[in-house]
């Protein structure tokens, strides 16, 4: 794997009961095509944004399994990388396994709680670009909520190489923690949730934020936080889609 991509998010996957439905509402709004995948025995559904796949669909595989957007970080050797995160805290769910024609792959928790999933791409796949921001439908920035920012940046770090960029005080919400990762480029961030169990957030890129909030409200989601200006002039929102699951979109505001 090109080491270009070492310690970046490289794909996302939705779980959710109803596949078709969140097919037709993540299309509507970030302009995803879907296709069947095409593999054996379970539909699992790709959704590609302007030329490249971007994300995977499915259906839950195990009874209680929760419906959630999940990230999965390119590692170069996905055996010693589990065994890493796991002598450090986090908990396997899927041990590593093969996925034909990709790599492999390792779905765990953090130590804290949040999931997350490693993956090693084969040689003979071709591999994903990661842009910055701009494209609409693109993954753009990752939000970890947690419950121990000190200790799960500590994890992180050692895990992928992560490193620190800027700190802002959100005052009683305490310090929102700018990531790099991978390139020295802040990505993402974390941050202490205390009203919801750890979990990663994932935040979509669209072209025009008002367009993208009456598109998930017209489509039978929901809005629960925003739009709200960010520094460097973007907007965000948090939203849940018809099966309420939580996503989050952040793009320009045309209208004047």
């Amino acid at each position: 794997m090109a080491s270009i991509l070492k310690g970046k998010f490289v794909w996302y996957e939705l779980t959710t009961p109803d596949v078709a439905a969140a097919e037709r509402f993540y299309g509507s709004v970030l302009g995803w095509k879907a296709r069947d995948a095409q593999v054996p025995g379970m539909y699992y559904s790709l959704n590609s944004a302007n030329g490249a796949d971007i994300a995977g669909m499915m259906a839950p595989m195990m009874e209680n399994t929760p419906s959630l957007w999940l990230g999965y970080v390119a590692v170069e050797d996905i055996d010693a990388a589990a065994a890493k995160s796991a002598g450090s805290g986090a908990q396997t769910i899927v041990p590593v396994s093969p996925i034909p024609g990709v790599g492999r792959f390792t779905l765990q928790t953090d130590p804290q709680g949040a999931p997350f999933a490693m993956i090693e791409y084969a040689e003979e796949f071709p591999k994903p670009s990661v842009p910055d921001h701009g494209i609409h439908g693109h993954g753009w920035w990752r939000e970890l909520h947690t419950s121990d920012q000190p200790a799960a940046y500590g994890f992180y770090a050692e895990q992928f190489g992560w490193g620190k960029g800027d700190a802002m005080d959100m005052g009683p919400m305490g310090v929102y923690q700018l990531l790099t990762m991978g390139d020295g480029i802040p990505r993402g961030a974390m941050f202490n949730d205390r009203d919801r169990p750890p979990f990663w957030l994932f935040y979509f890129w669209v072209d025009d934020i008002d367009v993208a909030h009456d598109a998930v409200l017209s489509g039978g989601g929901k809005v629960v936080n925003g739009p709200m200006e960010v520094p460097g002039g973007a907007w965000v929102f948090e939203g849940r889609d018809p099966q309420g699951v939580t996503f989050a979109l952040v793009g320009d505001r045309k209208k004047k």
